[in-house]
């Protein structure tokens, strides 16, 4: 997200995996569960590829965390339905993650996407370096 807030219309999986060294597939998925909540759009074809639905100043980081992280699974005394764990009664662990886990989102709350990249005609030429160095 942070690369489609600094670069202008449609990107690719392609181009954006090359960009930041990680794998095409693990941000094809991503990218389908944020197209799913609608953060971006995906169009295919030629002139395709991914961008933000909303400006980069509208999203914001710790919305985009609680409905794309799976905190409920975090440790599995999170979830009545499964925990098989025999000390969940007499532990604290689960307390003093749910706290630390809201903590962190409301700590995030404070920012939008256009917040992690207060310089992004830094931030592009950063990843457009990294995209020519990988491609070396």
């Amino acid at each position: 997200m942070m690369f489609l807030a600094v670069k202008d219309g449609h990107h690719s999986i392609a181009e954006i995996a090359h960009a930041y060294g990680i794998s095409k597939n693990h941000l094809m998925k991503v990218a389908q569960r944020l197209a799913a909540e609608g953060f971006v759009e995906g169009v295919r074809g030629r002139s395709g590829g991914l961008k933000l639905t909303r400006p980069a100043n509208a999203l914001n980081v710790g919305s985009i965390m609680r409905i794309m992280e799976d905190t409920g699974t975090f440790v599995e005394c999170f979830d009545a339905a499964t925990n098989s764990c025999v000390v969940t009664p007499a532990c604290g662990l689960r307390h003093a993650l749910a706290g630390a886990l809201e903590a962190f989102a409301r700590h995030l709350d404070q920012f939008t996407i256009a917040d992690l990249v207060p310089d992004s005609k830094s931030y592009g030429w950063q990843l457009d370096a990294q995209a020519a160095t990988a491609s070396m």
